[in-house]
């Protein structure tokens, strides 16, 4: 029997399962590993169902149900390392940048707080020595099939 990885404790412990990486929609791969270094496409938030979530925050979307729709693209991102080292994220040795994207009003300007959903929940999974990244937040006119939210994100993993 296998040894339970510290991450997959705390994913245990937070009651948070890690579904499996769905395929790409269009042409391009889900993540690019480059040495150390994996770029992870943007993931889109599905919630259990495997619903797109859709909204515009400032008009039809509240901050709160940005930072879960955040926290789904974070859940998306922790499939698709997961993938990227053979199923063990105990290889992540480095969450180093998160980019988030906000569908919004030209008003709106929370798009840090929005983005929190998803920053947050990496540092829990991970742990503030490896979770914690830099980062950028930003608003945009729409996302594709009018996702709330979409976040993509460069990690360092051990090399194999």
């Amino acid at each position: 029997m296998a040894a339970v990885g510290i991450v997959e404790k705390r994913l245990a412990q937070i009651g948070l399962a890690i579904p499996r990486s769905p395929a790409p929609a269009a042409n391009y791969v889900p993540f690019r590993k480059s040495g150390k270094q994996v770029f992870i496409s943007g993931q889109i938030p599905k919630n259990a169902n495997g619903d797109l979530v859709m909204g515009k925050l400032g008009a039809n979307y509240s901050v709160e149900q940005g930072q879960e729709a955040a926290k789904l693209c974070a859940v998306a991102l922790i499939s698709q390392m997961k993938e990227a080292c053979n199923g063990d994220l105990d290889k992540v040795k480095a969450v180093l940048k998160v980019e988030g994207f906000v569908n919004c009003t030209d008003e709106f300007t929370d798009h840090p707080k929005v983005i929190n959903g998803a920053s947050d929940l990496l540092v829990d999974v991970f742990g503030s020595e490896v979770g914690a990244h830099s980062r950028f937040a930003v608003g945009c006119s729409s996302l594709p099939l009018g996702v709330a939210v979409e976040v993509g994100a460069v990690v360092e993993i051990e090399e194999e």
